[in-house]
């Protein structure tokens, strides 16, 4: 008897053959690279199966997961063992079950639970051109907005078995993927136009937004770092459904979506703890998984009080922070996750958070501030773009009356910003300025006699690194979009360099 699973490793889905064996002998067997949680599926189904007036053979019971050199994980595979368990010994009918995937897990009395994955399965199911998909209910919406695809969800072993006995009583889950998707885009209910001053800081996260640049803001606390930081999704362009799929992928594979979701329909917004672990963080753990920075996939990362993380920690950003993606290796297998984030950080000055303050006396002792700042790496400093200064809001201008501009104002610079970084990027796998390098760089991010002049004296004075360099040159070019122009102007590239507060001499006493 054999019918079909799958096993999913990063975000990509792997079919999984499953052979069923009844003979004459004793035990029963699971073979092919399982783990222990597949391999206890056999008490689990027993109990299914007996429940629900079925009987358990009695002979020798050999089941085999296909191809045996991939390790097999979870207890998804408790549903289609059990219906190869009843075909193979007569008691369902077998002749369709090879046109389905099936994935479920079982209780003990035949109710059907979620499982992880559901998306990815469902996309590699219509791939090889399976008939259908048999989920468990609670993941039958987030299944079928894969179209060309059948998908049948169920909620206890007993709807299954009547499902290949007449299937004429069930109807597939109809999803309009579309639909669903562009009806299901709320707004997160904040705004810039909730922040009075802060002018300097609201530029500097329209440039993000408009060009994805990683910013990280440096203030007091109550400067309104984190504020601002919350509102930087309003501004973003919205999610595409291209990019809703890859994002509802990664939360698929984590088992983070309810049983309502279809398709995320918002960018993430991610602002982990400062005492996570790296594998949480960056993805890990003996069963791959992705973590922050993956689930952060096309959204923002926010980490607040950046200097409290780990070091170590978040050193191991700095690779998919250049590359977009992570790569999580174990001795038994590996896996890749996506990671195209806006990394936004935020810091104080310094331990007691009065460095610079305008009005309150630092109270740190002589080289407090420097000790602080170091706890960041200078790697991981030079590949954040903008690095701004954030200070009080006096009383007068919180108190006033005159509203700021809104989200929906800086969003359709950002929109038109983007819009102008589509076509220029036109037929590439890039599309936005921060994600320019190479050749790319110096074909689109070309500066006169005047600009290079300007880059020399800043590189020289302010002992740049050539990536910030760079970095310079990518955020001149998000300006100089904001602000309609082709070439990229000296105007464009002071304000590129007004925002690497970090790196003006003496900033840090």
């Amino acid at each position: 008897m054999k019918l079909f699973g799958s096993a999913v490793y990063g975000v990509e889905a792997i079919t999984i053959t499953i052979e069923v064996n009844v003979t004459e002998g004793l035990h029963t067997y699971v073979v092919g690279l399982a783990d222990s949680a597949v391999k206890e599926s056999v008490q689990r189904i027993e109990s299914a199966i007996k429940s629900n007036g079925y009987f358990m053979p009695r002979t020798k019971l050999v089941i085999n997961l296909a191809p045996a050199g991939i390790r097999k994980t979870g207890s998804a595979f408790d549903l289609p063992i059990a219906l190869g368990v009843l075909a193979a010994s007569g008691q369902l009918p077998a002749d369709t079950l090879k046109d389905f995937v099936i994935m479920g897990e079982l209780g003990l009395d035949g109710h059907i639970h979620s499982i992880k994955g559901a998306l990815p399965i469902a996309i590699q199911s219509r791939k090889e051109r399976f008939k259908g998909f048999l989920v468990p209910r609670s993941n039958g919406s987030e299944a079928a907005i894969v179209n060309q695809l059948e998908v049948f969800s169920f909620g206890h072993i007993r709807e299954v078995i009547d499902f290949f006995r007449n299937k004429s009583n069930f109807q597939p889950v109809i999803v309009d993927t579309r639909a669903e998707f562009y009806s299901a885009r709320p707004s997160s209910g904040l705004d810039f136009a909730d922040i009075k001053g802060q002018e300097g800081i609201k530029r500097a996260m329209e440039i993000t937004a408009a060009g994805g640049h990683n910013i990280i803001l440096i203030g007091p606390p109550g400067a309104g770092k984190t504020m601002v930081a919350r509102r930087l999704p309003g501004i973003l362009p919205p999610l595409g459904l291209q990019e809703a799929l890859e994002t509802t992928k990664i939360y698929s594979v984590a088992g983070k979506l309810n049983g309502n979701t279809t398709l995320l329909s918002q960018r993430p917004f991610r602002s982990p703890h400062h005492t996570i672990s790296g594998s949480a963080l960056v993805g890990g753990g003996s069963i791959p998984q992705p973590g922050e920075i993956s689930l952060a996939h096309n959204g923002v990362l926010f980490l607040d009080e950046l200097p409290e993380f780990d070091r170590s920690v978040l050193e191991t950003m700095r690779q998919p922070m250049e590359e977009r993606k992570v790569s999580v290796s174990r001795a038994k297998q590996s896996a890749e996750f996506p990671s195209s984030f806006i990394l936004v950080a935020a810091m104080n000055p310094c331990p007691c958070g009065y460095y610079n303050h305008p009005t309150k006396n630092c109270t740190c002792p002589p080289g407090a501030v420097i000790r602080y700042l170091n706890k960041i790496s200078g790697p991981l400093l030079d590949r954040i773009d903008l690095q701004v200064e954030v200070t009080p809001v006096p009383y007068k201008e919180v108190s006033a009356d005159k509203p700021g501009e809104s989200s929906e104002q800086i969003r359709n610079r950002v929109l038109a910003a983007r819009e102008r970084q589509r076509l220029r990027y036109d037929r590439t796998e890039i599309y936005c300025n921060a994600q320019v390098t190479g050749q790319f760089l110096r074909t689109w991010c070309n500066v006169d006699a005047e600009g290079q002049k300007l880059l020399g004296t800043a590189v020289d004075t302010l002992g740049l690194s050539m990536r910030a360099h760079d970095h310079l040159l990518k955020i001149g070019r998000t300006i100089a979009d904001l602000a309609g122009s082709d070439p990229i102007r000296p105007e464009h590239l002071l304000e590129a360099i007004h925002f690497r507060n970090l790196d003006r001499e003496g900033w840090a006493g």
